[in-house]
Protein backbone atom coordinates (compact mmCIF):
# COMPACT_ATOMS: atom_id res chain seq x y z
CA UNK A 1 0.00 0.00 0.00
CA UNK A 2 1.47 3.36 -1.03
CA UNK A 3 2.12 6.09 1.53
CA UNK A 4 -0.48 8.35 -0.14
CA UNK A 5 -3.27 5.75 0.06
CA UNK A 6 -2.34 4.91 3.65
CA UNK A 7 -2.29 8.61 4.58
CA UNK A 8 -5.66 9.16 2.88
CA UNK A 9 -7.29 6.32 4.79
CA UNK A 10 -5.80 7.50 8.07
CA UNK A 11 -6.92 11.09 7.50
CA UNK A 12 -10.55 10.09 6.88
CA UNK A 13 -10.51 7.64 9.79
CA UNK A 14 -9.39 10.41 12.16
CA UNK A 15 -11.75 12.91 10.50
CA UNK A 16 -14.72 10.68 11.33
CA UNK A 17 -13.73 10.56 15.00
CA UNK A 18 -15.76 13.72 15.63
CA UNK A 19 -18.87 11.95 14.31
CA UNK A 20 -18.32 9.04 16.69
CA UNK A 21 -17.87 11.29 19.73
CA UNK A 22 -20.79 13.54 18.84
CA UNK A 23 -23.09 10.61 18.10
CA UNK A 24 -22.09 8.29 20.94
CA UNK A 25 -21.99 11.03 23.55
CA UNK A 26 -25.20 12.81 22.52
CA UNK A 27 -27.58 11.35 19.93
CA UNK A 28 -27.36 7.72 21.10
CA UNK A 29 -28.41 8.81 24.60
CA UNK A 30 -31.65 10.18 23.11
CA UNK A 31 -32.79 6.96 21.48
CA UNK A 32 -36.55 6.73 21.88
CA UNK A 33 -37.01 10.49 22.25
CA UNK A 34 -36.17 11.49 18.67
CA UNK A 35 -36.41 10.00 15.19
CA UNK A 36 -33.04 8.23 14.89
CA UNK A 37 -33.62 7.36 11.22
CA UNK A 38 -34.11 11.05 10.50
CA UNK A 39 -30.93 11.91 12.41
CA UNK A 40 -28.98 9.40 10.30
CA UNK A 41 -30.43 10.91 7.12
CA UNK A 42 -29.31 14.39 8.15
CA UNK A 43 -25.87 13.03 9.04
CA UNK A 44 -25.61 11.79 5.44
CA UNK A 45 -26.78 15.19 4.18
CA UNK A 46 -23.98 16.71 6.23
CA UNK A 47 -21.35 14.32 4.88
CA UNK A 48 -22.28 15.03 1.24
CA UNK A 49 -22.62 18.81 1.63
CA UNK A 50 -19.62 18.93 3.95
CA UNK A 51 -17.36 17.48 1.27
CA UNK A 52 -18.53 20.07 -1.26
CA UNK A 53 -17.95 22.89 1.23
CA UNK A 54 -14.60 21.36 2.23
CA UNK A 55 -13.46 21.54 -1.40
CA UNK A 56 -14.21 25.28 -1.34
CA UNK A 57 -12.14 25.70 1.81
CA UNK A 58 -9.32 23.66 0.29
CA UNK A 59 -9.23 25.24 -3.16
CA UNK A 60 -9.76 28.87 -2.12
CA UNK A 61 -8.77 29.41 1.50
CA UNK A 62 -6.10 26.79 2.20
CA UNK A 63 -4.54 27.08 -1.25
CA UNK A 64 -4.27 30.87 -0.94
CA UNK A 65 -2.76 30.69 2.55
CA UNK A 66 -0.30 28.01 1.44
CA UNK A 67 0.88 30.13 -1.50
CA UNK A 68 0.93 33.30 0.65
CA UNK A 69 -1.39 34.96 -1.87
CA UNK A 70 -4.04 35.87 0.72
CA UNK A 71 -3.70 38.66 3.24
CA UNK A 72 -5.48 38.29 6.56
CA UNK A 73 -8.42 40.50 5.59
CA UNK A 74 -9.06 38.59 2.39
CA UNK A 75 -8.77 35.29 4.26
CA UNK A 76 -11.36 36.49 6.79
CA UNK A 77 -13.66 37.57 3.96
CA UNK A 78 -13.37 34.18 2.23
CA UNK A 79 -14.01 32.29 5.48
CA UNK A 80 -17.06 34.49 6.17
CA UNK A 81 -18.44 33.82 2.69
CA UNK A 82 -18.02 30.06 3.07
CA UNK A 83 -19.50 30.20 6.57
CA UNK A 84 -22.50 32.19 5.33
CA UNK A 85 -23.09 29.54 2.65
CA UNK A 86 -22.96 26.80 5.29
CA UNK A 87 -25.33 28.63 7.66
CA UNK A 88 -27.78 29.37 4.84
CA UNK A 89 -27.76 25.71 3.81
CA UNK A 90 -28.34 24.58 7.42
CA UNK A 91 -31.19 27.10 7.75
CA UNK A 92 -32.76 25.83 4.53
CA UNK A 93 -32.70 22.20 5.66
CA UNK A 94 -33.79 22.76 9.26
CA UNK A 95 -36.59 25.23 8.55
CA UNK A 96 -38.69 22.94 6.38
CA UNK A 97 -42.30 22.83 7.47
CA UNK A 98 -42.50 19.12 8.28
CA UNK A 99 -39.34 19.24 10.36
CA UNK A 100 -40.60 22.21 12.36
CA UNK A 101 -43.88 20.40 13.02
CA UNK A 102 -41.90 17.44 14.37
CA UNK A 103 -39.69 19.85 16.39
CA UNK A 104 -36.67 17.90 15.19
CA UNK A 105 -34.50 20.84 14.09
CA UNK A 106 -32.08 20.85 17.10
CA UNK A 107 -31.07 17.13 17.10
CA UNK A 108 -31.14 16.91 13.30
CA UNK A 109 -29.02 20.07 13.22
CA UNK A 110 -26.57 18.35 15.55
CA UNK A 111 -26.17 15.32 13.25
CA UNK A 112 -26.04 17.59 10.18
CA UNK A 113 -23.21 19.58 11.78
CA UNK A 114 -21.33 16.39 12.64
CA UNK A 115 -21.37 15.37 8.98
CA UNK A 116 -20.26 18.80 7.73
CA UNK A 117 -17.50 19.09 10.30
CA UNK A 118 -16.15 15.58 9.75
CA UNK A 119 -15.68 16.08 6.02
CA UNK A 120 -14.01 19.45 6.43
CA UNK A 121 -11.69 17.96 9.05
CA UNK A 122 -10.91 14.96 6.84
CA UNK A 123 -9.78 17.09 3.92
CA UNK A 124 -7.64 19.36 6.11
CA UNK A 125 -6.03 16.30 7.72
CA UNK A 126 -5.45 14.80 4.28
CA UNK A 127 -3.54 17.91 3.24
CA UNK A 128 -1.57 17.77 6.48
CA UNK A 129 -0.63 14.11 6.03
CA UNK A 130 -0.21 13.71 2.27
CA UNK A 131 0.28 17.05 0.47
CA UNK A 132 4.01 17.38 -0.29
CA UNK A 133 3.50 20.95 -1.51
CA UNK A 134 2.18 22.14 1.84
CA UNK A 135 4.44 24.90 3.16
CA UNK A 136 4.15 23.75 6.77
CA UNK A 137 6.90 22.34 8.91
CA UNK A 138 4.36 19.92 10.40
CA UNK A 139 3.35 18.18 7.15
CA UNK A 140 3.63 14.39 6.91
CA UNK A 141 2.52 11.57 9.18
CA UNK A 142 4.09 11.67 12.63
CA UNK A 143 3.20 11.89 16.29
CA UNK A 144 2.85 15.69 16.22
CA UNK A 145 0.69 15.75 13.10
CA UNK A 146 -1.52 12.94 14.41
CA UNK A 147 -2.15 14.94 17.60
CA UNK A 148 -2.96 18.02 15.49
CA UNK A 149 -5.29 15.87 13.35
CA UNK A 150 -7.18 14.58 16.41
CA UNK A 151 -7.76 18.14 17.63
CA UNK A 152 -8.89 19.25 14.16
CA UNK A 153 -11.36 16.36 13.96
CA UNK A 154 -12.88 16.92 17.40
CA UNK A 155 -13.01 20.72 17.06
CA UNK A 156 -14.52 20.64 13.58
CA UNK A 157 -17.13 17.95 14.28
CA UNK A 158 -18.31 19.18 17.66
CA UNK A 159 -17.97 22.85 16.71
CA UNK A 160 -20.18 22.49 13.64
CA UNK A 161 -22.65 20.34 15.59
CA UNK A 162 -22.99 22.93 18.36
CA UNK A 163 -23.57 25.77 15.90
CA UNK A 164 -26.11 23.81 13.81
CA UNK A 165 -27.97 22.62 16.90
CA UNK A 166 -28.19 26.21 18.16
CA UNK A 167 -29.52 27.31 14.78
CA UNK A 168 -32.16 24.58 14.95
CA UNK A 169 -33.18 25.63 18.44
CA UNK A 170 -33.52 29.26 17.33
CA UNK A 171 -35.70 28.21 14.38
CA UNK A 172 -38.19 26.71 16.84
CA UNK A 173 -38.24 30.11 18.59
CA UNK A 174 -39.08 31.79 15.26
CA UNK A 175 -35.63 33.42 15.07
CA UNK A 176 -33.80 33.04 11.78
CA UNK A 177 -31.98 36.13 10.52
CA UNK A 178 -29.98 36.98 13.66
CA UNK A 179 -28.91 33.34 14.25
CA UNK A 180 -27.92 33.19 10.56
CA UNK A 181 -25.55 36.13 11.02
CA UNK A 182 -24.09 34.97 14.34
CA UNK A 183 -23.72 31.35 13.23
CA UNK A 184 -21.86 32.57 10.12
CA UNK A 185 -19.44 34.55 12.31
CA UNK A 186 -18.88 31.56 14.62
CA UNK A 187 -18.36 29.24 11.66
CA UNK A 188 -15.91 31.61 9.99
CA UNK A 189 -13.80 31.69 13.17
CA UNK A 190 -13.92 27.88 13.31
CA UNK A 191 -13.01 27.46 9.63
CA UNK A 192 -10.18 30.01 9.66
CA UNK A 193 -8.64 28.79 12.92
CA UNK A 194 -8.71 25.13 11.80
CA UNK A 195 -7.18 25.99 8.44
CA UNK A 196 -4.43 28.12 9.99
CA UNK A 197 -3.74 25.46 12.64
CA UNK A 198 -2.05 23.38 9.93
CA UNK A 199 0.64 26.06 9.88
CA UNK A 200 0.37 27.36 13.46
CA UNK A 201 -0.91 24.45 15.62
CA UNK A 202 -1.60 26.42 18.82
CA UNK A 203 -4.44 28.25 17.01
CA UNK A 204 -6.50 25.08 17.27
CA UNK A 205 -6.76 25.70 21.00
CA UNK A 206 -8.91 28.78 20.23
CA UNK A 207 -11.92 26.50 19.70
CA UNK A 208 -11.59 24.22 22.73
CA UNK A 209 -12.75 26.74 25.42
CA UNK A 210 -15.74 27.74 23.28
CA UNK A 211 -16.78 24.10 22.76
CA UNK A 212 -16.46 23.40 26.49
CA UNK A 213 -18.40 26.55 27.36
CA UNK A 214 -21.35 25.89 25.03
CA UNK A 215 -21.48 22.10 25.56
CA UNK A 216 -23.79 22.28 28.66
CA UNK A 217 -26.17 24.61 26.80
CA UNK A 218 -26.45 22.11 23.97
CA UNK A 219 -27.16 19.21 26.33
CA UNK A 220 -29.53 20.99 28.70
CA UNK A 221 -31.29 23.49 26.40
CA UNK A 222 -30.82 23.31 22.65
CA UNK A 223 -31.07 19.59 21.96
CA UNK A 224 -34.06 19.00 24.22
CA UNK A 225 -35.89 22.15 23.12
CA UNK A 226 -37.64 20.04 20.48
CA UNK A 227 -39.19 17.72 23.07
CA UNK A 228 -42.67 18.11 24.46
CA UNK A 229 -42.81 18.91 28.21
CA UNK A 230 -43.72 15.28 28.97
CA UNK A 231 -40.84 13.97 26.86
CA UNK A 232 -38.41 16.36 28.56
CA UNK A 233 -39.56 15.09 31.94
CA UNK A 234 -39.16 11.47 30.88
CA UNK A 235 -35.73 12.12 29.34
CA UNK A 236 -34.39 13.85 32.46
CA UNK A 237 -35.83 11.09 34.64
CA UNK A 238 -34.08 8.50 32.48
CA UNK A 239 -30.75 10.32 32.86
CA UNK A 240 -31.18 10.53 36.64
CA UNK A 241 -32.08 6.85 36.91
CA UNK A 242 -29.13 5.87 34.72
CA UNK A 243 -26.77 7.88 36.93
CA UNK A 244 -28.26 6.36 40.09
CA UNK A 245 -27.92 2.82 38.73
CA UNK A 246 -24.25 3.41 37.90
CA UNK A 247 -23.55 4.76 41.39
CA UNK A 248 -25.37 1.85 43.05
CA UNK A 249 -23.59 -0.71 40.86
CA UNK A 250 -20.20 0.84 41.64
CA UNK A 251 -20.77 1.01 45.41
CA UNK A 252 -22.42 -2.38 46.05
CA UNK A 253 -20.42 -5.40 47.15
CA UNK A 254 -20.28 -8.54 45.04
CA UNK A 255 -23.30 -10.75 45.71
CA UNK A 256 -25.31 -7.95 47.30
CA UNK A 257 -28.85 -7.40 45.93
CA UNK A 258 -29.20 -4.08 44.18
CA UNK A 259 -32.21 -2.18 45.56
CA UNK A 260 -33.76 0.66 43.56
CA UNK A 261 -36.71 2.97 44.04
CA UNK A 262 -38.44 1.78 40.87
Amino acid sequence: MSAEIWGTQLSFAIGLLGVYLGWKGVISRMTGFFDMAGAVKYLLYGIVSGMILAISIDSILLSGINQSSLNIFYAISISLLIALTESTFVLFLLSRKRLIELRGAPPFGWSLGLGIGSMQASLLIYRLFVDTNLSSQYSGVGLTTIVIAFFISISSGLGQALISSWQGSMILDQLRFRPLIFSSIFRSILILSLTLSIFVPFLILVNIPAIMYFWPNAQEKWLISGMTPAAKQAYRRTLRQSSTHKENAASREKGEILVTDE
